[in-house]
């Protein structure tokens, strides 16, 4: 297992991150009814749960999620700037998901500024690949850049 470091390219002055993971589990079905609340064949709430839940055990604290039309928004507690995880099964089987985070690059511009945010991201990046890694009804785990 490699940290989540291992998914920074610091070939490009460390600038670019793999911040979206896609991977398979049937863990995660949709609540009845959480396909018209959300859109047809889009759904996240039991993965967002489940992250909250196992990101709470490695000390990293989350707030309420919020659904979107696209899947659940979960807010990562942190100072500063804005940090989430957004999760969504992906258009295709049952059990394709994807998850990714906001912002998707460790670089954050704000007002007159850019922010280097990669240790709060190597930080979440690295329990999610571990929550994700150490569940066996998860695999075909794939790390992605932002696209």
């Amino acid at each position: 297992m490699r940290p989540a470091a291992a998914h920074l390219d610091v070939r490009q002055k460390r600038t670019r991150m793999k911040t979206q993971i896609e991977f398979r589990s049937s863990k995660f079905p949709p609540y009845e009814g959480e396909e018209e609340e959300i859109n047809p064949g889009l759904w996240g709430k039991r993965l967002t749960e489940y992250l909250a839940s196992k990101l709470a055990e490695k000390g990293i604290e989350t707030e309420e999620m919020a659904v979107e039309d696209w899947g659940c928004f979960l807010p990562v507690r942190n100072e500063g700037f804005r940090l989430a995880l957004c999760c969504e099964h992906q258009n295709g089987d049952d059990d394709q998901f994807l998850v990714f985070t906001d912002p998707p690059t460790p670089k954050v511009k704000k007002l007159f500024r850019t922010i280097d945010v990669t240790p709060q991201l190597t930080r979440v990046l690295e329990a999610l690949r571990q929550i994700l890694e150490s569940d066996s009804d998860i695999r075909e785990i794939v790390w992605c850049e932002p696209r």
